[in-house]
């Protein structure tokens, strides 16, 4: 496999340093994220925020706005903790203990900047993995279970090149990424196709196994682009704990449905938030727009609101339409407001 890795191999920037740090941002990013859209963020991220010290000193609206648009925006708020930890300390952490104590690093992350900034032998179990491991040793323990998940950790840690920890566990997750792939793996092209017991049983479809499915809800969100003649326009923080915690939007409704635009205007919630100010004029823009996340999917309707020049909303920043992009906001409002507010 290691053969294999220096044949195939990506080649990733953050592959070409033993900076704990960098490497520890690559890999927060790439939780939850695939190489090909992680690679850019990186790039500017680094660009950026170079060291801990230049991350720890920026404001979190400036560190979210750099990660606006890949989601599961946690892991930002806790990078940016856990730098502004780290600079206490006055260093990065050296031992997988204290790495593995940092806000948002778990088993994975930790082992994974332990080899591949200090060589220390810590085999890396992600999804990548578990499908290499499960296809080539048939084994068919669910990968979302307790057992499972300590079956993988110790069959990884055996199989770990302990002379070259970087280099193997790097190679493994290559080799997952691009060889042992999901869906329809060229398994005649292998190089341990001769041993792999899931190639041998005709089980390399079916491999990893998993015993929980991800439960699905929706939710249905009314939008209002809120705006004066005079080129104001109103938004706020999302505060409390939920999706897109710390990042910005624009006045919302969110109900159990959809609704129509008459009933819209006879929602209690609607008046609430005018209170006196007499909307000029309201348009829906776009409608049942569909955004999925890991556990849910938005339904959410645009519309544009029009308010007299001196309007004000409780709870809201008044600020010029031009600054909006300063804000960090969820793909989906980046999405609309590239819509809306595109050049003519």
């Amino acid at each position: 496999m290691i053969e294999w890795y220096g044949r195939h191999g990506r080649d990733l920037p953050w592959r070409h340093t033993k900076d704990p740090y960098r490497i520890w941002v690559s890999e927060i990013i790439l939780q939850q994220t695939r190489v090909v859209q992680g690679y850019e963020y990186y790039c500017r991220f680094i660009k950026r925020f170079p060291d801990v010290g230049t991350l720890a000193e920026a404001s979190e609206d400036e560190v979210m706005k750099y990660w606006q648009g890949l989601g599961y925006y946690s892991r930002a708020r806790n990078l940016y903790a856990a730098a502004k930890s780290i600079r206490m300390q006055g260093g990065f952490p050296v031992g997988y203990d204290e790495v593995r104590a940092l806000k948002g690093v778990g088993d994975y992350t930790a082992a994974a900047i332990c080899s591949f900034a200090y060589d220390m032998p810590y085999a890396v179990v992600d999804g990548n993995v578990y499908r290499v491991l499960s296809r080539w040793m048939g084994i068919e323990e669910p990968v979302d279970t307790a057992k499972g998940k300590k079956l993988f950790a110790a069959l990884a840690g055996e199989l770990l090149d302990r002379q070259r920890p970087a280099l193997y566990n790097q190679a493994i997750m290559d080799f997952g990424a691009l060889q042992c792939v999901p869906s329809s793996p060229d398994c005649m092209a292998c190089p341990l196709a001769d041993t792999c017991v899931a190639f041998r049983t005709g089980k390399a479809g079916v491999l990893p196994c998993k015993r929980h499915k991800t439960k699905v809800s929706a939710r249905y969100f009314i939008y209002l682009y809120v705006h004066t003649e005079c080129g104001y326009t109103f938004v706020r923080k999302r505060e409390k704990e939920d999706i897109w915690q710390n990042l910005y939007e624009i006045p919302l409704l969110e109900g159990e449905r959809t609704v129509g635009e008459e009933e819209l205007f006879r929602l209690p919630e609607f008046a609430e938030m005018f209170g006196r100010t007499i909307p000029v004029r309201v348009r829906l823009v776009r409608k049942n727009e569909r955004h999925v996340l890991s556990h849910r999917v938005i339904y959410a309707d645009f519309y544009e609101v029009i308010v007299p020049d001196d309007a004000a909303l409780p709870g809201y920043l008044r600020i010029r339409k031009d600054d909006l992009y300063k804000f960090p906001v969820s793909r989906l409002l980046s999405r609309f407001f590239s819509l809306l507010l595109k050049p003519d």
